[in-house]
């Protein structure tokens, strides 16, 4: 993993809450905080926390004893996520999934929104996951399902691969939408030593006001959290941004719900 791939700093973290945020990963965020909501945990951890979405909505439903941690392998996100209000309860660490800075069986359940897909060693952040759940904890995580499901990844590696014929970067499709065989997730999660898997497939959709905030957000977020070695080709090549916004609004058109 190179350092670039690493660091989220500047003016990324606000970027990706603003234009990212709301379109794809509020709706799942607070499907995933009331799912932990109704185990009734005394301690959470929250790994890949990014600027803390999730974080939020685990504020928002869980009671005030609940203790949690929320972590990620970005320091700069984890400095914005901390300073968004509502998140003075949470204790904020950073840390790599694949090697928890934590005690074993010390949580209730672990919580991850979209960041397993980017883990280079999935079995090896799974039995992390479980080193550090009390006996009968639960480990809840999202993932993404193939591209062809999910429109917004779609439409956007369609008009960069229009922008580039011949040499389309083929991130999103790989990484972040690479991740969604259930036969793969289930065996790796039983190789870690879970017991009990269940998996289940939920929908939501996003319409955006414009559609340059769609653009702003895949074009402008450019770095990539735990981004497995094999996944270095960017997602966009410079170009003025005007471009960028242009060629997906040609895919997308006004108001086209994602």
């Amino acid at each position: 993993m190179s350092d670039a791939d690493r660091v989220f700093a500047g003016s990324i973290p606000a970027l990706y809450e603003r234009y990212l945020g709301p379109l794809i990963f509020q709706p799942y965020a607070v499907d995933l905080a009331e799912r932990v909501a109704d185990i009734k945990a005394s301690r959470v951890l929250e790994t890949a926390a990014g600027t803390g979405i999730l974080t939020r909505a685990l504020c928002r439903l869980l009671p005030d004893a609940t203790e949690i941690v929320a972590t990620d392998l970005n320091q700069p996100m984890l400095d914005f996520a901390a300073a968004q209000p509502g998140t003075t309860r949470v204790t904020w660490r950073s840390a790599d999934a694949l090697s928890l800075p934590f005690h074993d069986r010390s949580f209730d359940v672990v919580v991850c929104q979209f960041g397993a897909m980017f883990f280079p060693n999935k079995t090896a952040a799974y039995r992390e996951a479980l080193r550090a759940l009390r006996p009968g904890g639960r480990l809840i995580f999202s993932v993404w399902d193939r591209i062809e499901e999910n429109e917004f990844g779609a439409v956007v590696t369609a008009a960069v691969a229009a922008l580039f014929p011949g040499d389309a970067p083929s991130f999103l499709a790989r990484t972040p939408h690479g991740y969604h065989d259930v036969a793969r997730i289930r065996g790796e999660l039983e190789a870690a030593g879970f017991a009990r898997v269940a998996v289940e497939t939920i929908e939501h959709r996003s319409r955006v006001v414009s559609h340059r905030d769609p653009a702003i957000g895949r074009c402008a977020t450019r770095s990539k959290p735990a981004m497995p070695r094999a996944s270095t080709k960017p997602l966009m090549r410079p170009l003025p941004r005007s471009g960028r916004v242009s060629a997906l609004a040609r895919s997308t058109g006004k108001s086209r719900p994602m």
